[in-house]
């Protein structure tokens, strides 16, 4: 029996357990706290009325794709500086840093002009005009707060890759309450705020993106671990080459995101399709898979950093062992995530609406949801690894061809009315995210062996 020798090798991996859970937990709660501020903002312009609660939904899906856009840029700060430190290199650390605030402070008025001149394209997305006419004031002051969120981005990732995540944490936590509390106060008028309703959620989320990259600078600044990253010299202070390198591994992780993010409006789409009952249990699906997408997100920054960390130390072994840990535990996890998909199937729709048909038809999908949560937390932890080897090229083309030439044909062939409706869009999600598992593995898993056979060729 081979017991003793698989209990062992489990042993290897379980053991980084409680560091990669040390270091994902903070990434994990600041997504929960996003959520919940979400939710909050929704049910406070809700109150408002229908057409100011499909406003915000119509302004954000624009903003939601610029954004992506911008969080895959900033990603390149992490593995970096992650390496950097691994390698006992401050000074280069430091370099990367300065030259990612900058990276990332253009890319937010980038986006803000950019998306002030895509608003005439809200027109033509067949919405009815009271509907615009109320997103478009609502996005131009969103649009700007993208810049202080893109600045903030950069501080996040760089401290990130220090391996300090809960920095990041308490200044979004704190900025939630602050943006709640905005909110509130503007939407509706209180003591010396005017009634500002849908705008007045538009200056709560400004205000809050200021006072979070306010706060997050202000508690680097003290900490004497940062303070060497935060000397400023006039010498040598713009380098082509290091914008370069933060490019060359920004740009093809923002298109990453970006192919995701598409790949799943376009479901949105297609259930919409279908009618009004598909699209209002699709979005129960998505929702309560958002909520336990967080784990995933949390250990993808966590493979990133340690990653990273082992490649700067060029101990290649050790960091694929500590890779394998992650990817063990998001599967560990999101299989009891699974498993309670399938218990309380008709259970959790029940808790958004008491609309028979709906809850139906998203019981059904919460059963594809199961082994959806499989593939995407395992292709998002890869992803993460691959990202802290400084390897995005190849698994942006792998995403493309897993979400684009796998996944979306699948959906909309699936999901025609006479195949399998909703759970046939579903199927897409769960064909794409699959290859795009298996390939981002086959990928790590070569490269990783390439780096522990080189360094004991260089060693012999």
């Amino acid at each position: 029996m081979h017991f003793p020798k698989i209990a062992g090798l489990l042993t290897n991996y379980t053991q980084e357990f409680r560091q990669n859970l040390k270091i994902a937990y903070p990434v994990m709660l600041g997504q929960l706290g996003h959520i919940l501020v979400a939710l909050a903002d929704n049910l406070m312009v809700g109150r408002l009325g229908a057409a100011q609660l499909a406003a915000v939904s119509l302004g954000n899906s624009l903003i939601f794709i610029a954004l992506s856009l911008g969080i895959g840029f900033s990603f390149a700060i992490t593995p970096l500086v992650a390496e950097a430190d691994g390698a006992g290199d401050t000074q280069m650390g430091r370099n990367y840093f300065h030259h990612g605030i900058v990276m990332c402070g253009i890319n937010g008025v980038l986006l803000f002009a950019l998306l002030l001149l895509a608003k005439p394209i809200m027109y033509m997305l067949d919405q009815p005009v009271e509907v615009v006419e109320l997103a478009l004031p609502y996005m131009d002051i969103v649009a700007f707060s993208l810049i202080p969120l893109m600045v903030f981005q950069a501080f996040k990732q760089f401290a990130d890759g220090l391996s300090n995540t809960r920095y990041a944490m308490y200044a979004t936590l704190v900025a939630n309450v602050v943006n709640v509390f905005f909110n509130f106060i503007l939407i509706y008028g209180f003591w010396i705020f005017p009634r500002l309703e849908l705008v007045g959620a538009a200056y709560g989320t400004l205000i809050s993106r200021f006072f979070m990259l306010w706060m997050l600078y202000y508690i680097l600044k003290r900490k004497a671990k940062f303070k060497p990253y935060f000397i400023w010299t006039r010498r040598k202070a713009f380098q082509l080459l290091i914008f370069k390198r933060l490019f060359d591994l920004g740009f093809p992780t923002a298109m990453q995101m970006l192919f995701e993010v598409s790949l799943f409006t376009s479901c949105i789409f297609l259930s919409g399709l279908l009618g009004t009952n598909a699209q209002a249990a699709n979005q129960i699906a998505l929702n309560l898979a958002a909520m336990t997408f967080m784990i995933a997100v949390g250990l993808g920054v966590t493979a990133t950093i340690r990653v990273g960390n082992q490649k700067g130390k060029a101990d290649f072994k050790n960091m694929r062992r500590i890779a394998f840990s992650l990817f063990l535990q998001v599967f560990l996890i999101e299989a009891v995530f699974a498993l309670g998909f399938i218990l309380l199937k008709d259970i959790l729709p029940t808790f958004y609406l008491d609309n028979i048909e709906v809850i139906a038809l998203a019981a059904q999908l919460l059963i594809v949801a199961a082994l959806f949560q499989l593939s995407d937390g395992l292709q998002v932890v890869i992803l993460g690894a691959l990202r802290g080897l400084q390897d995005v090229n190849i698994p942006t083309g792998i995403c493309f061809i897993a979400y684009w030439l796998v996944g979306f044909p699948v959906a909309w062939y699936f999901g025609q009315e006479d195949q399998a409706g909703s759970q046939g869009i579903w199927y897409g999600l769960l064909a794409g995210l699959s290859a795009s598992a298996v390939l981002l593995y086959i990928r790590f898993d070569y490269l990783s062996r390439k780096l522990i056979r080189l360094k004991q060729a260089e060693n012999s």
